[in-house]
């Protein structure tokens, strides 16, 4: 077994504007999905996700509640060797517990072009 190749990090790739998204959150915000974001990358599964049904396989939520306010990122970690953020956002409803429906487009609209950058990468 090769020590290096397990230890070597899997490479985030940031689809539409969810990196930008995540750099408008709170700083402990941030810190805690990069926290979480990392973990992924080396394999692990935190403590603050749930799936994200009706999307497709491997989809991901990190759910972040501070200061009253909700926090999510989307992402897809079954897509090759990479993990795709596909979404990152401010959920603001407080009286529905659901993603928004304009959100849930969004990220299916983001995993579907993943799933083409995965296919293209195969390719090349």
């Amino acid at each position: 077994m090769n020590i290096k190749k397990i230890l070597k990090p899997r490479i985030v790739v940031w689809l539409g504007n969810s990196r930008k998204n995540i750099l408008k959150f709170p700083e402990n915000v941030r810190k805690l999905i990069g926290d979480e974001l990392q973990f992924i990358q080396f394999g692990g599964m935190p403590k603050d996700i749930k799936i994200f049904k009706g999307v497709g396989s491997g989809v991901i939520e990190i759910v972040l509640k501070y200061d009253k306010e909700a926090y999510r990122c989307v992402q897809a970690v079954q897509l090759g060797d990479k993990i795709y953020v596909l979404h990152a956002f401010q959920k603001k409803s407080t009286k529905d517990i659901s993603t928004p429906q304009k959100d849930v487009d969004l990220i299916k609209q983001r995993y579907k072009d993943a799933k083409e950058l995965e296919k293209d990468g195969k390719k090349n």
